[in-house]
């Protein structure tokens, strides 16, 4: 967050118009800061090092790079980072690649202004969003990677467990923080190290994963 408290978002797509058009829809948002835009591979992963955004919001089809391979590249360097794409592609292979990647969400450029703005503000809460008409796609992907995934349990420390639970159940960071008495900040190092020490690039995955193996909490309502 910023200084006054505020989220801090980067926009990065190749088309300046629509840079411009995302930057002005998100600055009706005063709960929102855009803290910089970038349109090719090297200034993005520039922008992302220096300003450590609480969301990134990131073109899928990048002229002389993939928005994929981006995504990856960010993750891999530190898994807690929130992600999502703004595409216009509707297929089902693109939004698997994307959440194997660690994709924190999947929207489609075609949704209404008022429907994007909410996504992104439901995403800085710590929840997964993508478009209704790819939730299909989704549920095959994450049951079919769940299956895949050893049996195996790794070992986690007491305070793990609970986060690790808790996002199961799909609380939020914030959320967590209220549930365990902890920072926001303390909550979000948990989520990296547990992301990092169960392999996965994602909260989702960490989520099915936990549940398959009944390590939630409790039933989620």
């Amino acid at each position: 967050m910023t200084e006054n408290g505020t989220h801090k978002v980067v926009v990065i797509d190749d088309h300046p118009l629509l840079r411009r058009g995302v930057r002005e829809l998100l600055d009706l948002e005063p709960s929102i800061e855009v803290v910089g835009e970038a349109g090719t591979r090297e200034d993005a992963l520039a922008l992302v090092r220096r300003v450590e955004p609480d969301l990134t919001i990131l073109d899928l089809n990048m002229k002389g790079s993939s928005g994929i391979e981006i995504l990856s590249t960010l993750k891999e360097e530190d898994p807690s980072r929130r992600i999502v794409i703004l595409t216009v592609s509707d297929s089902g292979k693109d939004l698997t690649a994307c959440i194997q990647a660690g994709a924190d969400g999947y929207f489609l450029k075609d949704m209404e202004p008022e429907q994007f703005l909410e996504c992104i503000l439901q995403t800085l809460e710590g929840y997964l969003i993508v478009d209704q008409s790819m939730m299909a796609y989704l549920t095959a992907s994450l049951r079919a990677k769940a299956s895949g995934r050893p049996p195996e349990r790794p070992s986690l420390t007491g305070r793990e467990s609970d986060v690790l639970g808790l996002i199961a159940e799909g609380c939020t960071n914030k959320m967590i923080a209220r549930e365990l008495n902890i920072s926001d900040g303390t909550v979000k190092g948990h989520v990296k190290h547990l992301l990092k020490k169960l392999g996965f690039k994602s909260r989702v995955e960490a989520a099915v994963w936990a549940t398959q193996n009944g390590m939630a909490r409790r039933q989620t309502k």
